[in-house]
């Protein structure tokens, strides 16, 4: 009898998601077993506990999750993780708190498909505003985005305090330079809206950010992406299936909802969660191979 597969889910928080469970199993973990209130220097003896008892061979068969809410934290876990191992007791590690890395790696990507479909230009030298970027999916994306060269601005709710905080420590974390703005009031939405090439709203869900009278001064705007999937949208103008229809609001323009973009997310997922049964050597994912798996899946044709 082979070796059942086993996914060993940590979580810092009080449960663990059911999405990822569900995920999990779906992708053919066997048993998904979850391990909460998991803090930092927890790691190491978890990891050495999986990797030892099960031999050379059943290690194969073994994975670790990180879930969560803070993405410095599961990302930290994650190194943790990964020092801990003795090779050839290793195993592969996936981070992905709140859904985060896989779900701001597939809006990105989806912005970047559009980009190239409709205006044949890519996210380099363009100007990205996120309203709701101090979040961890508006984080994630921010930084996936400033990689590919974008010049991206943090757009706060009630002033620019906190996304600048953000984006200080997004300097010292990521290595990236991102602004930060006040979008408090509707004046200084359309002051911001009229330097826009791209946004993302990964704000709260059921908040909308931008009505379809702000988003008419981007006149620059080329594709707009709304993680809101509950009513009231995010962005007035786009609906949550919709993946590169045409914006009402700004002629030239195309807008990507929130269900287009959770089913990237889901297939991105999956698919990591697969590659983790199937690797011949141990895979670490971060934010950056999930973008690089949804940047696979956007380019077939």
């Amino acid at each position: 009898m082979s070796r059942p597969y086993l996914l060993h889910l940590l979580t810092p928080e009080k449960h663990v998601s059911p999405f990822d469970v569900n995920m999990a199993c779906d992708a053919g973990w066997h048993s998904v077993t979850p391990y909460t209130g998991v803090q930092l220097d927890d790691v190491p003896a978890l990891v050495q506990d999986a990797i030892f008892s099960r031999g050379p061979k059943g290690v194969r068969r073994t994975g670790l999750y990180i879930g969560g809410r803070d993405i410095s934290l599961a990302l930290d876990m994650l190194a943790a993780a990964r020092a801990a191992m003795v090779p050839p007791f290793e195993v592969s590690v996936f981070a992905d708190p709140s859904g985060a890395f896989t779900t701001a790696a597939a809006l990105v990507a989806s912005v970047e498909r559009q980009l190239a479909r409709v205006h044949g230009c890519a996210l380099q030298g363009l100007r990205v505003m996120v309203f709701g970027g101090t979040g961890p999916v508006g984080v994630a994306a921010s930084v996936l985005a400033a990689r590919a060269g974008a010049e991206v601005c943090l757009v706060g709710h009630k002033g620019r305090e906190h996304p600048l905080e953000t984006a200080r420590l997004c300097r010292q974390r990521y290595a990236v330079e991102l602004e930060a703005a006040d979008g408090s009031s509707d004046a200084r939405k359309r002051e911001l809206l009229a330097r826009a090439d791209i946004i993302f709203a990964t704000a709260t869900a059921g908040v909308q950010v931008l009505s379809a009278a702000q988003l008419a001064s981007a006149t620059d705007l080329k594709v707009a992406g709304d993680l809101n999937a509950v009513p009231p949208l995010g962005i007035e103008g786009i609906e949550c299936h919709d993946d590169g229809e045409p914006l009402t609001a700004v002629p030239g323009a195309v807008g990507i909802g929130a269900l287009a973009v959770g089913n990237l997310k889901y297939q991105v997922q999956h698919r990591l969660l697969s590659d983790m049964l199937e690797a011949q050597s141990p895979l670490y994912v971060d934010f950056q191979r999930a973008f690089a798996t949804a940047q696979d899946y956007v380019a077939k044709p």
